[in-house]
């Protein structure tokens, strides 16, 4: 088993980890980036990112990712196709081990992201990124003048499909139970909102459409009572769950299981940072993961030189 040692080891390739890489490299700490399953993370599955600075066009999800990584690696940045398996923090340097070695790291940043909550119903991966998404901010523009529904019934749904109600011609929200979860000022907007609808006590079993979305097949949960909802998009708001098993026990967390940092991307242990998706609840964009990725980096520069002035 391979052991390699390094000054700073990180976590993730979205572009929280990639920014971060980017920032360490050009303070020469020559730092190492852990791929995990998904090089340029989340947001490499999105379709166009339109709203990232610098692309007036847009830019794909995928793309994007491998300028990220390209500007890392221009800086002395290494991208290692490799996924983290076990972290040891209980001294330093800090241990990872992976499916190919093992790596000794005196900083690590924590970039693994979050994933949301599927449906798990047929079809539902086959037609994300053809009707079905995770992110009114990122494709809501897509559904101008189209018909669109939104699942769920916190409030991240209700912002969402307020948010979709600038574009879509018509926003029907579908809910497991009779009442919602979201705070009070949030359904009073939406029930009052012209373009929306709601479908309560239902469940969507199925997605029907072969190149793009074409309907959804519903089941009351009462009645039992099946029925066909013809649509162009659905949006898919039940939760999210932070990648952060890995660090049960080691570092402090949310209840919700997102790393807790400082205003400087510290977590509760020397030398070790978190940012993007896997500490942000709230905005989930690329460019607030790509500046967290970036915090984080300089800190660590920071954590290092402070170390070796003493």
């Amino acid at each position: 088993m391979t052991e390699k040692y390094v000054k700073v080891l990180v976590l993730g390739s979205g572009p929280a980890g990639l920014s971060a890489a980017l920032y360490a490299a050009r303070a020469e700490l020559e730092p190492i980036v852990l791929t995990g399953m998904q090089l340029g993370g989340q947001a490499a599955l999105t379709h166009t990112i339109e709203n990232y600075p610098g692309f007036p066009e847009g830019v794909g999800g995928p793309q994007l990712g491998e300028l990220f990584q390209k500007q890392a690696e221009h800086f002395g940045a290494k991208v290692e196709f490799d996924m983290a398996n076990e972290v040891d923090l209980s001294q330093r340097p800090y241990t990872v081990k992976t499916d190919s070695g093992e790596y000794k790291a005196d900083t690590l940043i924590v970039t693994t992201g979050a994933n949301p909550t599927h449906l798990e119903i047929p079809n539902e991966v086959e037609l994300t990124g053809r009707g079905v998404s995770y992110c009114a901010t990122c494709d809501g523009w897509f559904f101008k003048d189209k018909k669109v529904v939104v699942v769920g019934g916190g409030d991240s749904a209700f912002e969402e499909a307020l948010f979709i109600t600038r574009y879509a011609s018509s926003v029907t929200l579908i809910h497991r139970r009779e009442e919602f979860r979201a705070g009070a000022i949030l359904q009073k907007r939406a029930k009052e909102h012209p373009k929306m609808n709601f479908i309560l006590d239902t469940v969507v079993t199925d997605l029907t459409g072969t190149d793009k979305l074409e309907s959804l097949k519903l089941k009351n949960i009462k009645t039992g009572a099946e029925s066909v909802f013809e649509t162009d998009g659905l949006f898919i708001f039940i939760g999210h769950i932070p990648n952060s098993q890995m660090f049960k026990g080691q570092l402090e967390m949310s209840d919700l299981g997102y790393i807790i940092v400082n205003d400087k991307m510290e977590t509760n242990m020397p030398g070790v940072y978190a940012a993007g998706e896997i500490a942000d609840p709230h905005f989930r964009q690329v460019v607030t993961s790509a500046g967290m990725g970036a915090a984080a980096a300089i800190q660590a520069t920071r954590f290092l030189e402070e170390e070796e002035s003493k």
